[in-house]
């Protein structure tokens, strides 16, 4: 009989396999713009530690291993910032991260009255891109992340997360 992936607020001891997942997970998205300096692969753990005790960070758990993981925050314009989403090689494809992002999107919601949700991603992550179109976000602009990747920036409003989730 084979396991259930679980979904559940992060804790701190969760901090040092959430890192390792990263830096796993990210590895496909730094060559595909060959830059091994991106934010999730020069991260330390102490900063992982940081925003899991700062920040609402959601695990997907299969037994006791951590298979994914999405960070969530508010910002200053009272929208919420969403990062980070990643899921193991060896079970993308499985609608683990659209259960991840739907669960970030709600706690956002719920415990911080986020009514916009936003996320960056490279302009080349066409896997990416697919999923949040996917799952209701839509582009709004473009920027470069501080490792200089060209990023676009999506968004969508929380009543379209109630949807989807509805739907889903």
């Amino acid at each position: 009989m084979g396991m259930s992936v679980t979904i559940s607020a992060a804790a701190e001891q969760d901090a040092e396999q959430i890192f390792r997942l990263q830096y796993l997970c990210f590895q496909s998205e730094a060559a595909l713009y060959g830059n091994y300096r991106i934010d999730p692969l020069v991260q330390s753990l102490d900063s992982v530690r940081e925003e899991v005790a700062a920040d609402l960070v959601f695990v997907a758990r299969l037994g006791d291993e951590i298979v994914g993981s999405v960070h969530g925050r508010s910002t200053e314009d009272a929208a919420a910032a969403i990062g980070k989403l990643c899921v193991h090689p060896r079970l993308q494809g499985h609608g683990i991260g659209a259960r991840l992002l739907r669960v970030a999107e709600a706690a956002l919601a719920d415990e911080r009255g986020a009514r916009t949700f936003r996320l960056h991603t490279g302009h080349r992550s066409e896997s990416n891109l697919q999923l949040y179109s996917r799952v209701g976000y839509q582009r709004v602009g473009t920027s470069e992340g501080a490792d200089g990747v060209p990023q676009i920036v999506l968004e969508k409003s929380a009543g379209t997360a109630e949807t989807y989730a509805a739907t889903a």
